[in-house]
């Protein structure tokens, strides 16, 4: 499934380093590149971006300059900073600047990744997750976030069928307990079965699990 892409602004001046970021993040978002400071604050201050990745050290006006600039243009996009520079104090220097978390250089990508899935969640208001396996669920905002395609959205029926299951994962439920919980009076049986294909045909088969004879419960995916 094709997931939303959120654009992201990557401030980022070394020439071998910055299109290898953006190579990666482009498999998850709309990246725009900035090779300076000033660029970055330029492009920053339109506030379209719904996320950005700074470089501490950049030409001419530095990465916690560029943050400062933006908070103070009222740009409330989560921020993730990139620095070369792992001290306690060039951390909080960072953090007091404005950005939402700081990440020391050399990083592995699936870190800087999983970084900026949190800040965006954490931005967006998708409220408490549970997980589900290598899943994460949003059961307030019905979504769910596949650790291979990103956000999946679900329907009302989807998102509550999944938080009976996940709320309580060693359960087993029958059809008939699903039915009631989760759906109308005048629902048959087999509508549990549809849904349960349904969440697994937009997420993983194992998501949910059958268990023969008795009903559904949470799968390990």
């Amino acid at each position: 499934m094709e997931s939303e892409r959120q654009r992201l602004l990557l401030i980022e001046d070394d020439p071998q380093l910055g299109p290898i970021i953006r190579h990666v993040l482009e498999e998850t978002y709309s990246v725009v590149l900035a090779v300076d400071g000033e660029e970055g604050l330029r492009l920053g201050l339109d506030g379209s971006f719904d996320a950005l990745v700074v470089d501490r050290r950049l030409p001419g006006m530095d990465g916690l300059t560029v943050v400062e600039r933006l908070r103070s243009g009222r740009v409330v996009a989560p921020i993730l900073m990139l620095t070369a520079l792992g001290t306690v104090g060039d951390r909080v220097n960072g953090l007091d600047a404005g950005a939402n978390d700081y990440l020391v250089k050399p990083f592995e990508f699936d870190e800087l990744l999983a970084r900026l899935r949190a800040l965006t969640r954490t931005f967006t208001g998708e409220g408490e997750a549970i997980p589900v396996g290598s899943w994460e669920f949003y059961p307030e905002s019905r979504c769910i976030y596949s650790p291979y395609e990103g956000r999946i959205q679900l329907t009302v029926r989807e998102s509550e069928l999944l938080r009976l299951l996940a709320e309580s994962p060693l359960r087993t439920f029958s059809r008939q307990q699903i039915l009631t919980r989760v759906f109308e009076a005048d629902e048959q049986p087999g509508t549990v079965d549809t849904y349960v294909h349904y969440v697994r045909r937009k997420t993983d088969r194992d998501l949910i699990a059958t268990v023969r004879g008795e009903g559904y419960r949470l799968g390990q995916p």
